[in-house]
Parts: structure tokens; C-alpha cells; sequence
């Protein structure tokens, strides 16, 4: 189970900076050196905290997958790895964009993805 929990670990560390890479630039505006910066500035620095991403996802889906004596088939691994995606924009997107609300209508989506767990895991 270590290799379980290391490859969540992973996961979570490498949707953060994919979160960054994806969203961060939306706030740049409020960075006093990055305010005008232009797309081709902002396409390198996303593509420069992506690499970081795929430096953790990779060693993620390597250790986790069963092809490698992790506990994880294909359908499992994807299924966490989207799962933590969307935890982890949910955090960034509260904690840094505070004009957007978390509703009831994303909460229920939410205990679909719960479902969907329940359902990719049953034997």
C-alpha cells in the first residue's frame, strides 16, 4: 500500500503545479514583474512550471500502475488522477480567484465522482 500512497502523493504534488501552469497566469495581473507580460512570456513560464508537473507525474504513473507492481490497474489510476485534479483546482480556485463559489450543483458532481471510485474499485 506504500506505493498507493506514494503515488497519490505524487499525484497531488504534480496537479498543483499543473493547476499553476494551467491557471496561475490568470492572476499575473496582480504580480508586479509578470503584469505585462506578454502570451509568448506566459506560454514559456506555464511550460516551465509544467515540466515540474511532469516530473511528478511521470514517477506517479510509473510506481502506481500494476504493469510496474504498483496497486493500481489503468482504469484506477486515471480515475485518481482526476479525481485529485479536481480537488486541487477546487482549492486553488477558492483560494486565489475568490470571486468563483463552490455551489451545490459542484458538490453533487462531486459525490458522482465519488461514485464513479466506488465503481472503478468494486471487484
Amino acid at each position: 500500500m506504500t506505493k498507493g500512497i506514494y503515488t497519490i502523493a505524487l499525484l497531488f504534488a504534480s496537479n498543483t503545479f499543473m493547476t499553476i501552469a494551467w491557471y496561475g497566469h490568470l492572476r499575473f495581473k496582480d504580480i508586479s514583474f509578470l503584469k505585462n507580460a506578454g502570451l509568448i512570456t506566459t506560454i514559456f513560464i506555464s511550460w516551465g512550471i509544467a515540466l515540474l508537473e511532469y516530473s511528478l507525474m511521470i514517477p506517479a504513473n510509473k510506481l502506481g500502475t500494476n504493469y510496474n507492481g504498483g496497486p493500481f490497474n489503468m482504469w484506477q489510476l486515471k480515475l485518481i488522477q482526476e479525481v485529485v485534479s479536481i480537488s486541487v483546482f477546487v482549492i486553488f480556485t477558492l483560494c486565489f480567484f475568490k470571486t468563483e463559489e463552490l455551489r451545490l450543483n459542484h458538490l453533487i458532481g462531486s459525490v458522482f465522482l465519488l461514485a464513479a471510485i466506488y465503481f472503478f474499485f468494486k471487484k
